[in-house]
């Protein structure tokens, strides 16, 4: 009996313990994701250092790239020419309409270089306040839009309708002497003129509309988000910074941008809960042991 014993557990194989830890591993890997992808409350410090970092990135990046002025050109007269065949090559109209009247084109100058970093900052501060559940998943789409955007810079370089030497574009900058644009005047060597698709006036400009409309509970407000990417289209346009198809390519970069959140955050930022669930706190002592009599 005793040697049948012993020949028995001799001859099983040794129990091997690698599913289980191959199992452990991914509960482990799954459970380090979904803290990721968990919304947490917004540090002011690190928001503020990410935003600065990230901004002087994509002004690096975008000013990097070199300034290929014969293919923006061309470009820009091929662009030209499909929005004629299209029938919507009207901006050289809006342009000299605007133009004629002084103090509104002026306006629209200080606007293009003033708002689309006031009303974008000011829509972060807002979230960040009053959203902070919703903040991380709606800034994840700005910066994958803007991100996005720097491709369009390197690998199809456009030039502005205003830089354009074939058209009767004005530049409204230059003739109003007004600093409306980095790419005009005595500001345009601290940026790329032929960066122009897409528009991230238009991309900036939508999220914040967006972002107002579905969030903010003032019908006011609302109405406010939705006007201000429509002004921000006609502004664009009317100073010569852009074609309309520029807005268009800024439409795509903000549909990548809400894509990449909604893979990550598994729904849309707007559907994300307004506040973020607190956890509750473990206690710092374990469970109490019976003691010893």
């Amino acid at each position: 009996m005793g040697e049948s014993t012993v020949t028995t557990l001799e001859g099983r194989q040794p129990a091997t313990p690698q599913p289980v830890a191959d199992e452990a591993n991914d509960r482990a890997g799954q459970r380090l994701l979904r803290r990721l992808r968990m919304p947490r409350r917004p540090r002011l410090w690190f928001e503020i250092l990410l935003i600065a970092v990230s901004y002087w990135t994509y002004s690096l990046i975008r000013n990097a790239v070199p300034e290929q002025r014969t293919e923006a050109l061309h470009n820009a007269d091929w662009i030209w020419k499909v929005e004629h065949s299209l029938g919507i090559a009207v901006e050289d109209s809006v342009n000299h309409a605007v133009n004629s009247v002084t103090w509104l084109i002026v306006g629209m100058n200080y606007y293009y270089a003033t708002l689309h970093f006031i009303i974008t900052l000011g829509v972060l501060v807002w979230l960040f306040r009053s959203h902070p559940g919703r903040y991380a998943a709606t800034r994840m789409v700005l910066f994958a839009t803007t991100g996005v955007a720097l491709l369009g810079y390197y690998l199809y370089p456009l030039a502005p309708p205003r830089l354009m030497t074939n058209t009767d574009f004005i530049d409204t900058v230059v003739v109003h002497q007004t600093w409306g644009s980095m790419a005009s005047g005595d500001l345009k060597n601290m940026s790329n003129q032929y960066a122009a698709m897409p528009s991230m006036h238009i991309g900036w400009s939508l999220w914040c509309g967006l972002t107002i409309f579905a969030l903010a509970s003032a019908p006011w407000a609302r109405i406010l988000g939705l006007l201000y990417p429509t002004a921000t289209l006609i502004v664009i346009v009317a100073t010569a910074n852009h074609f309309w198809l520029d807005a268009v390519g800024g439409m795509l970069c903000l549909a990548f941008g809400f894509t990449v959140a909604r893979f990550w955050y598994g729904s849309l930022p707007y559907a994300l809960p307004q506040l973020v669930p607190t956890v509750p706190a473990k206690p710092r002592g374990g469970p109490l042991l019976p003691t010893k009599a």
